[in-house]
């Protein structure tokens, strides 16, 4: 399981990164609530650990705006401030634990193993795929990049819920016709060349990262550049 853990401490983010990669956790870091930001909008994490006095966003903000885009991660805000308010203030904006400092890594790590748990609940139910900025919600039928909201036809749903399930792996046009619109192929249609230039415009125009690509010869990869 991956944590992002945003702490502009050195010696905080070193000992807290140390212990979960020693817990057998994925740790990624952010120094800034800006960073953390794009990197909570573009991965996927089970769980997000947060101070409050950071650069760029405070935490209160960043957990306020990743909620406003739908990041239902769960939050453990982690900081030295212990008022009542500031805690009314942590669960008003999003948060789902709070933790103050000084605090022993015991405890932390209590905290947040009890939120992976409601992270993978979370996931089953919700039947989410992601993929580079690309968040697709099987159950709501709903599609973001990079927290925007895609419109997409139900067929356009369908081929990119296809190309997500393939992600790095190209598939031929008649993989796609026969899984996509269930009907044998017919060399000499286009409707799949067609759908992929809609899905492009939609997932891709906007966006400086192109995701869908072509394979000379093959077909169509979902990839980074």
């Amino acid at each position: 399981m991956k944590i992002l853990v945003v702490e502009d401490e050195p010696k905080t983010l070193n000992a807290i990164r140390q212990g979960l990669e020693e817990t057998q956790f994925e740790v990624d870091i952010a120094y800034d609530g800006l960073i953390a930001k794009r990197l909570a909008l573009k991965n996927s994490y089970a769980v997000i650990i947060t101070d409050v006095i950071i650069p760029g966003l405070n935490g209160f903000e960043l957990i306020r705006q990743l909620r406003a885009q739908g990041v239902t991660t769960p939050i453990l805000l982690l900081t030295a401030l212990g008022e009542s308010s500031d805690k009314v203030m942590g669960f008003d904006a999003g948060t789902d634990q709070y933790l103050t400092k000084p605090f022993q890594f015991a405890e932390l790590l209590a905290r947040v193993r009890s939120l992976t748990k409601r992270s993978t609940q979370v996931a089953m139910t919700a039947q989410t795929l992601r993929f580079s900025g690309i968040e697709m919600n099987l159950d709501a039928k709903t599609v973001r990049r990079d927290g925007q909201v895609i419109d997409l036809t139900a067929r356009e749903f369908a081929l990119l819920e296809y190309l997500l399930r393939n992600q790095g792996r190209v598939m031929s046009k008649v993989d796609i016709a026969e899984r996509v619109w269930d009907l044998n192929f017919d060399a000499g249609t286009n409707v799949v060349e067609v759908y992929i230039n809609y899905l492009r415009k939609k997932i891709d125009k906007d966006f400086p990262k192109k995701l869908i690509h072509t394979q000379f010869g093959m077909g169509y990869v979902l990839k980074e550049e």
